[in-house]
């Protein structure tokens, strides 16, 4: 329906490493041996391995692999830390009593290291006279220096997937069976913080880097290897690993334009260009390692980010592209995002989540909530909200939120503050700063989850923020389709489509027939093809190998790269197509 051809989307893109194909190993049997050979070489009677794991790691698998070195003395990191309930005493503020939202935490996993523990283990290590001795598990690494000292990566995707599965809970929580919402928030606000202020610094310190993704199909690369590939991908465009999930809004259009499981009921969201999110693909001969795309910004950050974007942001990667698919579904939440005093306030965050719709494809018909009538009362759409929220009514939306005409190619903008969400029959390329988690839902259509429960609404958030000015005449002036000529020459024509002045990205779109030359205005460049087959991007100095893109995929140009070009390709030749550009304004 929404092509008439067989898809072209790559769900794998990898970045190919051939240099290294002698430093990655897979499967525990090759793993082993190749740290067995390690420990023969060190030639030493004592030697200490140390495994340290991002939570959600199974390090059942691991020490089971690793039992066949016959290790005098076993340590596992877990001991070493306090207890569940002191854990949970220390982060009771962090996690807060919301089922979605803490506090952005800033604690190191020293702050949990029982001092009488660690005193017991250094000294067990210290009566071995020889042999292996092996420590693995969160916080491994802060128990004994490493005479090889492995680092076991794991997505943040395949974690969400392991607590939605109750195969886990949290670090140090017995929490299998809890709400997926409130294990994912432990996860996001602490463990996750915490855990990356330990990877940071392991960078340059790892003899060995393991994917621990795939159960029982563990790969492993040597550190000089991890480093290489991220080295490799600042200098050259690259793709993340996309993801697919279902919603109870969700449509149809990723499923034949992507190329997804067409038995499945619907697919509601793609994250396909967020780093903290998203994976990497980095192939070392016949062995693809999948390690988190966000390494990539904790150890190049400038090269990637730009200087002026790295000062602005440090190590976190400010522009996210994801794609909201309500073909033949429903509506999304009504919502609002925090103003940025409120989120530095309630949540501890820097910035908060300004966005926009790019309309890549609509049904006729189809309209996007964005702002608020004329002359409506505050409170009384407060307590409708509230009396929605109880089920007394269902919410009288067209009384109060403007309901504008989309179609494709539209772009509307949504500055933190304004009350919007796409209804049914489109499909978004959403366009935003970072920090996706802080939605505050007003309304849910009188709808319930996948998991049966009423979706979080946050009425007592969002009347906090929602911008009562941004009205009628406001919107429709400002935030749709603000799109202005910049340049054009033969074959190419340049226009701005946003971002809103209060929004911190800016936003290009080109529509070309023959070659175009971009440069990344010192910020790193995010870009989607949003019209045509393929296309390709091209380096003028030859610094980095021809790049092939294909329809609705998303890709990243570090600033590193500084200028590069993109053309039409293969069966887009002769043909107009046209990308969106997104970068920081620097």
């Amino acid at each position: 329906m929404y092509l008439n051809r067989k898809s072209n989307y790559d769900k794998e893109p990898t970045i190919h490493l051939s240099e290294m194909n002698q430093e990655a190993w897979q499967g525990y049997s090759e793993i082993v041996n190749e740290i067995k050979y390690v420990v023969s070489k060190l030639n030493k009677e004592k030697v200490k391995i140390v495994v340290e794991t991002y939570p959600g790691v199974r390090k059942e698998e691991i020490i089971s692999a690793f039992k066949s070195l016959n290790p005098a003395l076993v340590i596992d990191a877990d001991d070493v830390t306090v207890d569940e309930g002191k854990v949970l005493a220390m982060i009771e503020r962090t996690l807060t009593d919301d089922r979605v939202f803490g506090v952005m935490s800033h604690f190191t996993i020293d702050e949990f290291i029982d001092p009488v523990q660690l005193k017991k283990a250094n000294t067990e290590i210290n009566n071995v006279e020889s042999g292996i001795i092996f420590v693995y598990g969160f916080g491994a690494s802060k128990v004994c220096d490493a005479d090889i000292l492995i680092y076991a990566d794991l997505a943040r995707w395949e974690i969400q997937a392991r607590y939605r599965s109750k195969e886990m809970g949290n670090w140090k929580a017995n929490n299998h069976d809890e709400d997926i919402l409130r294990k994912y928030k432990r996860g996001y606000f602490f463990e996750w913080r915490t855990a990356d202020r330990i990877k940071k610094e392991m960078f340059n310190r790892i003899d060995y880097l393991l994917d621990t993704n795939q159960k029982d199909n563990p790969k492993m690369i040597s550190g000089n290897a991890f480093l290489y590939g991220l080295r490799a991908a600042v200098n050259r465009p690259f793709r993340l690993v996309p993801y697919f999930d279902p919603g109870v809004w969700g449509g149809q259009w990723m499923k034949e334009v992507c190329g997804l499981d067409p038995e499945k009921e619907n697919y509601a969201w793609s994250f396909d260009g967020v780093p903290e999110e998203n994976s990497l693909y980095l192939q070392y001969g016949d062995v693809r390692v999948e390690i988190p795309s966000i390494n990539i910004v904790f150890y190049e950050p400038v090269k990637l980010l730009g200087d002026k974007v790295h000062a602005r942001f440090g190590t976190e990667f400010p522009i996210r592209f994801d794609f909201l698919d309500t073909m033949r579904g429903g509506n999304l939440s009504l919502q609002v995002h925090p103003l940025v005093e409120y989120i530095q306030d309630k949540f501890g965050m820097n910035y908060t989540q300004d966005e926009s719709y790019y309309m890549l494809d609509a049904e006729d018909e189809t309209y996007v909530y964005l702002g608020l009538k004329d002359n409506i009362n505050e409170e009384e759409m407060i307590e409708d909200l509230k009396r929605a929220q109880r089920g007394e009514i269902s919410f009288p939306d067209e009384k109060y939120i403007n309901k504008i005409p989309a179609k494709k190619h539209d772009h509307f903008l949504i500055p933190a503050g304004t009350i919007h969400c796409s209804g049914s029959g489109s499909m978004v390329l959403e366009i935003s700063a970072t920090p996706y988690i802080f939605t505050f839902k007003l309304w849910d259509w009188d709808r319930f989850g996948l998991d049966g429960k009423p979706r979080p609404v946050h009425i007592e958030h969002g009347e906090k923020v929602i911008q009562w000015d941004r009205t009628t005449d406001w919107v429709n002036e400002n935030l749709v389709n603000r799109i202005e000529s910049i340049s054009e020459g033969e074959g190419w024509r340049e226009e701005r489509t946003g971002l809103h002045e209060r929004e911190f990205i800016e936003t290009r779109r080109h529509w070309f027939t023959k070659k175009v030359h971009h440069e990344t205005y010192g910020s790193v460049n995010v870009l989607n093809l949003i019209e045509g087959e393929e296309a390709i991007v091209e380096s003028p100095t030859n610094a980095f190998e021809p790049f092939v893109i294909h329809y609705a995929e998303t890709f990243i140009i570090p600033e590193n790269v500084k200028e590069y070009t993109i053309r039409p390709y293969g069966l887009s030749e002769g043909k107009e197509i046209a990308t969106l550009k997104a970068f920081v304004r620097c």
